[in-house]
């Protein structure tokens, strides 16, 4: 678990990452002995602006330390979502910053063992993925059989794929910190 100081001290990083590498084409440096952001973990940096989705980019498991991670997602949020164009530095000041730190991946066998709100669904079948954060279905109020529903859509399955039994269904938890907080 991260302490509310390291949440500040990486959500600055990821603004001042998405800032830099706007501006400049640069990445800033960063150092710390601290091994909470030192550890090999999964991220989603989430960018919304107006309360509305604006970039969401992010990475299951990583081989690089937290802040590098997250640095590397923030940047991708801001430039690699396909369903946006990328950020401009002029709307920098309107973006809040959402940081996902995630779990190590649980396979289930029982849909039952997915909490809504708690665990994130990842849902493959063949060489088709898609992952929802935990959030997600809080947001969206969704019970249990419509997250895994929307988790199939965004793998481009059919809607009840999760029920057949060559699809994988994986799920997780998430630490999550927001600027608004």
């Amino acid at each position: 678990m991260l302490n509310l100081e390291q949440k500040k001290k990486l959500l600055e990083l990821a603004r001042k990452t998405i800032a830099g590498y706007l501006k400049e084409g640069k990445i800033p440096s960063f150092e710390t002995e601290e091994p909470e952001l030192l550890q090999k973990r999964g991220v989603f940096v989430t960018l919304k602006k107006g309360g509305e989705l604006r970039g969401c980019i992010g990475r299951i498991s990583s081989e690089v330390p937290l802040y590098q991670t997250i640095q590397e997602m923030a940047i991708e949020a801001s430039l690699n979502d396909p369903r946006f164009f990328p950020l401009s530095f002029k709307e920098l000041p309107e973006i809040e910053i959402e940081i996902s730190v995630l779990s190590e991946l649980k396979k289930i066998e029982d849909i039952k063992e997915i909490e809504v709100g708690k665990h994130g669904i990842i849902i493959r079948r063949g060489f088709n993925s898609g992952l929802l954060l935990p959030q997600v279905a809080t947001e969206y109020h969704w019970d249990r059989e419509e997250f895994l529903n929307h988790t199939c859509l965004k793998a481009g399955l059919p809607l009840s794929a999760w029920k057949d039994k060559r699809t994988q269904i994986y799920i997780f938890s998430a630490e999550v910190f927001s600027e608004k907080e």
